[in-house]
């Protein structure tokens, strides 16, 4: 079986001259599996490094001993392009087939990998491309799905999409946190959401409760981890 799933990255190029003012260096530019498409074999590359100490196989982190364990081999994670977009690629061998029950159950581990375990580790890794660097997404956030490969894959949408901003050693201000945010939010074709954030943190009485409405709209320092997913194991 082989599940996809999208992929999403942080670029951050060399050249930052032309770049418009919004820029951080702390961010970087996000990239959906649209824009990664030419770092195809360069991210492959990176994952077989990042795996190779435990074979690639997600698999020897599972702990249950239940029927998935005994159907599912192996869990080998890379990339493919897929109607012109690069994805999450997860490659799975497995001795009998699995049943609805059995595959939600490995996904919801996946995921957990994804988010949690070794696609956290991985998108640490700064990947050198020859424009910048890469700093790769299994997961997301929002509008994660794991898809067998028979099944049309959603895409992830930019406005579906959180966007990252960085609080430490920038202007402290609160007015200043909320323009950015707001500039962010309205980027990403949330408009909206700018705009209910603003009205929030206007209406709120401490500076410490407006940096907080604020994360829950921005991905800052301050906003909370995904949370975990039970039994998922540790691939790091």
């Amino acid at each position: 079986m082989k599940f996809y799933s999208p992929l999403t990255a942080d670029f951050f190029p060399n050249d930052t001259e032309d770049l418009d003012d919004d820029y951080s260096e702390y961010e970087g530019i996000p990239y959906t599996g649209k824009e990664l498409t030419g770092y195809r074999d360069v991210i492959r590359d990176a994952i077989y490094e990042d795996v190779k100490d435990f074979y690639g196989d997600l698999m020897r982190y599972y702990r249950e001993d239940d029927s998935v364990r005994r159907k599912v081999v192996r869990a080998v994670p890379t990339v493919d392009e897929v109607n012109g977009e690069l994805v999450g690629s997860l490659w799975v061998d497995t001795d009998a087939p699995l049943t609805a029950e059995e595959q939600a159950v490995f996904c919801a581990y996946i995921s957990g990998q994804y988010s949690d375990g070794w696609g956290e580790g991985f998108e640490q890794r700064d990947i050198r491309v020859d424009d910048g660097t890469l700093a790769v997404h299994f997961w997301q956030e929002d509008g994660f799905k794991m898809t067998p490969s028979f099944e049309k894959i959603p895409k992830p949408e930019k406005n579906s999409l959180r966007p990252k901003m960085q609080l430490i050693g920038q202007d402290g201000n609160i007015f200043a946190i909320m323009g950015r945010a707001s500039r962010l939010l309205t980027d990403y074709g949330q408009a909206d959401k700018a705009k209910e954030m603003r009205d929030r943190v206007m209406s709120c009485d401490s500076y410490q409760k407006a940096l907080n409405i604020v994360s829950e709209y921005v991905k800052t320092e301050l906003s909370p981890s995904p949370t975990p997913k039970r039994d998922r194991g540790d691939a790091r």
